[in-house]
């Protein structure tokens, strides 16, 4: 062909592969964003034994302390600005641990908390399973269907989404420290995905585990990091 060299060096090579990707309507986000760290709360006794703890206001373990105080010392020279906690002690505990050594302020914020689990409170999935497996086949179904006297996770989705307008109000293009438990902070990430809100279901999180997500104010959401626990090794 005229024009084109017949052994194209490798700057050529790279241009013309780039030109036969396929082309999106992905954009880069713009300007600066406002970085969300997501830290779900140490172990517990009832994380141990897996028993639903949503409302229960248990402490940490010794183990969930040094767990607390392993991503404490990861997060020291993070550069956080604030960090909101969820109102249930082991969060706080969490929490705590972090201010310690970050010098940030400590916020707390009742739309972080965890969902409310109804009559399952304190019980294990065989124990629920025995006794409501018409209820607990519904609930693991659909999002929408709460747990006997309880809260749906499409409830805890609304209010989560609420605290976070909330944070993204007050600490805009800030780092702030979001101490949290399970399904807040999947919920948080199905939002910055424009996920289903089944993918609730399809994500697992580790005690003292962190999450990053960079919301922009022109719209995107980016996830950086998910259920990381290289502090916890």
């Amino acid at each position: 062909m005229r024009g084109v060299p017949p052994h194209p060096g490798p700057d050529a090579r790279i241009r013309l592969v780039s030109l036969l990707r396929p082309r999106t309507s992905w954009r880069p986000a713009s300007g600066v964003p406002t970085v969300t760290v997501l830290l779900r709360h140490g172990e517990t006794p009832m994380s141990v034994e897996k028993r639903y703890a949503g409302t229960s206001d248990v402490p940490l373990t010794g183990a969930g302390a040094g767990q607390a105080a392993a991503a404490a010392k990861r997060l020291a020279c993070a550069g956080l600005d604030v960090i909101v906690t969820s109102p249930l002690l082991r969060a706080q505990q969490t929490a705590a641990a972090v201010a310690a050594v970050s010098g940030a302020d400590v916020v707390i914020e009742e739309g972080f908390r965890e969902t409310d689990f109804g009559a399952w409170e304190g019980l294990t999935f065989a124990e629920v399973h025995a006794r409501w497996p018409d209820e607990m086949t519904a609930w693991l179904a659909d999002p929408t269907v709460a747990p006997p006297g309880g809260e749906s996770f499409g409830a805890v989705r609304a209010r989560v989404s609420a605290a976070l307008d909330r944070v993204l109000g007050l600490y805009n293009e800030r780092r702030v420290l979001i101490v949290s438990h399970v399904t807040p902070i999947k919920a948080l990430i199905v939002r910055a995905l424009l996920a289903p809100p089944a993918a609730l279901f399809r994500m697992h999180l580790d005690v003292a585990a962190l999450c990053e997500i960079d919301w922009y104010s022109d719209g995107p959401a980016v996830l950086r990091s998910f259920n990381d626990t290289a502090h916890l090794i």
